[in-house]
């Protein structure tokens, strides 16, 4: 799995990146065809601070989420909690649909 983390009007600090590598490490448990994360964290002049985690998976499915707040890190764990919803209904979608019921053909 490939993972990025950039930032935007904030330095990225080595304890913020192994914390998001951390969190996002466990994203594939939920869905099995993520290739890619990216973090991108945002931080203003405010003292606002926004996070958005876009995941790729396979067949170009694409999973974001996003979150603003005062806290770097419960920024980056409240949008791995969205993003693990995400791929969880998505999973669950595909798996009902694989084990649908079959349609008769009338003779």
């Amino acid at each position: 799995m490939l993972f990025t983390i950039s930032g935007k009007h904030i330095d990225i600090t080595e304890a913020i990146k192994s914390y998001a590598q951390e969190k996002t490490s466990r994203l594939p448990r939920y869905y099995n065809g993520v290739n890619q994360v990216e973090v991108i964290v945002d931080g203003s002049e405010g003292g606002k601070t926004s996070v958005e985690i876009i995941v790729r998976g396979e067949h170009s499915r694409v999973f974001v989420g996003t979150k603003s707040g005062e806290n770097v890190y419960k920024c980056l764990d409240l949008a791995v909690r969205k993003l693990e919803k995400q791929l969880r209904r998505k999973k669950t979608k595909e798996r009902n649909n694989k084990h649908a019921a079959r349609v008769r053909r009338s003779k």
